[in-house]
């Protein structure tokens, strides 16, 4: 059976103040580090998906926008590879 790895990235899109992201870039210019003009907090996840007859790209579609992000305020991508 051939195992699919979907790496999905997830982040607030352009338009979301993040905050987390806010506190981060103060304390790395605070430690000089004064180049990092911004930063983005996001979330990694790695998904392995069993051999199936169903479109790949489809079911990750479908569980990012069911559950996977907030679609409303977060955007995504994702890669598929042979696990």
């Amino acid at each position: 059976a051939i195992m699919k790895k979907v790496k999905v990235y997830v982040t607030l899109k352009e338009s979301i103040l993040d905050p987390q992201g806010s506190a981060v870039q103060g304390s790395l210019q605070k430690i000089g580090y004064v180049e990092v003009a911004d930063v983005r907090i996001g979330k990694y996840l790695e998904l392995t998906i069993a051999d199936t007859d169903r479109d790949v790209d489809t079911i990750v579609k479908e569980m990012c926008e069911k559950v996977l992000t907030n679609t409303v305020i977060e955007k995504y991508r994702y890669e598929i590879e042979e696990a």
